[in-house]
């Protein structure tokens, strides 16, 4: 299993971008996905979550209203829709899989068994 993620870049503070990550590998709907992101001299954070078939999500709070996570399980592809975006979402953004279904877990990064590698997001004030 693989995940490539893409759509990072510059952008100005109030402004949107769409981040999306492919899936190489099978058995996509049987994953729960995750979007963090790691700021320099910052820990992962949890961005959001979302289930195997796309109708339960969850959100960290600092990007509550204003992120938006959908899947595609017939083009394997996990996205997530960033608006009024400001210079604290400024990270690199990872896209991550895991099996369980405990949602309590859903925020833990230690949770999730497949990693992207990172895209860049800076946003400018």
């Amino acid at each position: 299993v693989q995940l490539q993620a893409s759509g990072g870049g510059l952008v100005q503070a109030g402004g949107s971008l769409r981040l999306s990550c492919e899936w190489s590998g099978p058995t996509f709907s049987t994953y729960h996905l995750g979007w963090f992101r790691q700021a320099p001299g910052k820990e992962r954070e949890f961005v959001t979550s979302i289930d195997s078939w796309g109708g339960y999500r969850t959100y960290g709070d600092s990007v509550k209203g204003r992120f938006t996570i959908s899947r595609d399980n017939v083009k394997k592809t996990v996205s997530l829709q960033m608006n009024s975006l400001k210079p604290e979402d400024t990270a690199v953004y990872y896209c991550a899989a895991r099996r369980t279904t405990d949602w309590g877990l859903a925020g833990r990064a230690d949770a999730y068994e497949y990693w992207g590698q990172g895209t860049q997001v800076t946003v400018s004030s």
